[in-house]
């Protein structure tokens, strides 16, 4: 039926798949003639080579299953031919199958009965077609599953030697297969036929996640723009809240160079895509607990691994790198992290964060800030899903826990306590600590809870411990503990 589908096909790479394709019709009455229509799972019960297959097997299964009848048709035949009326069959485990005869009639038995034991009221005789017929009984059943063993191991064989052939069409037919697949989700979805060339440019016009598209209503879903290329736009920096869409959008972008390569349409209004090696990308948040790492011990090592094997025409998804330690060591390690991938690795790069001091890199060649479009009313805030040039001017975590559900005292006291340490990081200017080599640095870190000595403090550091006597030892100690009371 494929191969009839595509008798009138233009499409070259349709056609020769379709020329492929062999019908195998020698192998299909193989099966067809040998194997029973819904076989069991395993060889070991039988009953998987069909009737009509192999002679001996269907004899072998009339004798099992219609033994009753046989010995009823023998015991008739034997009445007949010898005329004694009243002879009879029957079977135990000594003897097997035997014929019975009264002793009023023994003279009327032929030559060829053979005795085998005597009683009171007559004598019970064996012949050789019945001993034939008990062997063929006891033994069917075992024999059965012997034969259906090496019928099936002989199917098996024929249908492997012509494996190449089977092979041949199965990959033919499963490159349709994804082909149609393609075909349908670009129809459906209205995708575009994107442009994958040498250039060293990536540019999406209205770009969509093709998973995320399909899960929210209809229209509903907001795309955006990408530019990507070797130079001034090599690097995007990407702030915004959490729930505002930096994940979805990179994911996209990343996901639609893959659709691209692989040669499906893809969810934009146009695409022209450049010829890209690798797509590395450190999203999520992950532990190897049997392994003994943390998460940010894994984070570091996917990050090690890009540094180590991107090259200028990779494409690097990165989000929330150094999120998994302080924040200073955090932000410290995104900062050099983004420097070198500028510098040297010099990838097409979108670089997702929440330390917004990295906006600062923007001075570096290639780097350019953009932010997710928040809107602010009474206290709250709406995401637009919208990426626009620019840095974000701060992160709406707080704003982001209420729409969660975080109890409003929680939040109104997180909003105090922001406030606080916002003041008095200004007042100490905690946030111009910056390693970098486009800017001043300074060796010291200094903490943003650093508070000025207290005299109990200061009279403990002037103590000579050495020289204290216990007695006197406790004595401060009460002393101070009773300063520290207000007694």
């Amino acid at each position: 039926k494929i191969k009839g589908l595509l008798s009138g096909t233009k499409s070259a790479l349709l056609a020769e798949l379709r020329d492929e394709i062999d019908l195998l019709e020698d192998i299909r009455n193989l099966i067809e003639c040998a194997i029973i229509e819904d076989p069991p799972i395993t060889l070991k019960d039988g009953g998987v080579i069909a009737n009509g297959f192999n002679e001996e097997l269907d004899e072998l299964r009339g004798i099992a299953s219609n033994i009753t009848g046989k010995i009823s048709a023998i015991e008739s035949s034997e009445k007949e031919r010898t005329g004694i009326p009243k002879l009879k069959i029957g079977y135990n485990h000594v003897f097997g199958y035997y014929i019975e005869v009264s002793k009023s009639y023994t003279e009327l038995v032929p030559q060829e009965y053979i005795r085998k034991q005597t009683l009171a009221n007559g004598e019970r005789y064996i012949t050789p077609e019945l001993k034939e017929l008990e062997e063929k009984v006891l033994g069917a059943h075992d024999k059965i599953l012997a034969l259906e063993a090496r019928l099936f191991e002989n199917v098996r064989a024929q249908i492997g030697a012509q494996v190449e052939r089977v092979q041949a069409t199965a990959n033919a037919v499963a490159a349709i297969d994804v082909l149609q697949s393609f075909a349908t989700v670009s129809l459906r979805n209205n995708y575009c036929r994107p442009d994958v060339d040498l250039s060293d440019l990536i540019e999406i016009s209205e770009g969509r996640h093709p998973v995320v598209e399909t899960l929210v209503d209809k229209g509903s879903y907001v795309p955006n723009d990408t530019l990507l290329d070797s130079a001034d736009n090599r690097t995007m920096v990407i702030t915004g809240p959490n729930m505002a869409g930096k994940s979805t959008y990179m994911r996209q972008v990343a996901l639609i160079v893959l659709m691209a390569h692989i040669g499906c349409f893809v969810p934009a209004d146009s695409a022209e895509i450049a010829l890209t090696d690798r797509i590395f990308t450190r999203i999520g948040a992950s532990d190897d607990l049997s392994g003994g790492q943390s998460t940010f011990m894994v984070e570091m090592i996917e990050v090690a691994t890009i540094l180590n094997y991107a090259t200028s025409s990779s494409l690097l998804i990165l989000d929330e790198i150094g999120r998994g330690t302080s924040t200073f060591d955090g932000l410290s390690i995104a900062w050099a992290v983004l420097e070198y991938i500028t510098k040297n690795v010099k990838a097409k790069t979108l670089f997702a964060t929440h330390f917004h001091e990295l906006t600062e890199l923007e001075d570096l060649e290639g780097v350019k800030n953009y932010r997710v479009l928040v809107s602010e009313h009474n206290d709250t805030i709406i995401f637009l899903h919208k990426i626009a040039r620019g840095g974000a001017s701060r992160s709406f975590g707080i704003e982001v826990a209420s729409l969660a559900g975080v109890l409003k005292p929680v939040v109104d006291h997180a909003k105090r306590i922001m406030a606080s340490l916002e003041e008095d990081a200004k007042n100490r200017d905690t946030n111009s600590v910056m390693l970098s080599s486009t800017k001043s640095t300074k060796t010291a870190q200094v903490s943003l809870f650093d508070t000025p000595a207290s005299k109990i403090e200061e009279e403990i550091k002037a103590l000579n411990v050495d020289s204290l006597t216990p007695l006197q030892a406790l004595t401060i100690l009460a002393d101070i503990n009773k300063r520290l009371n207000g007694n």
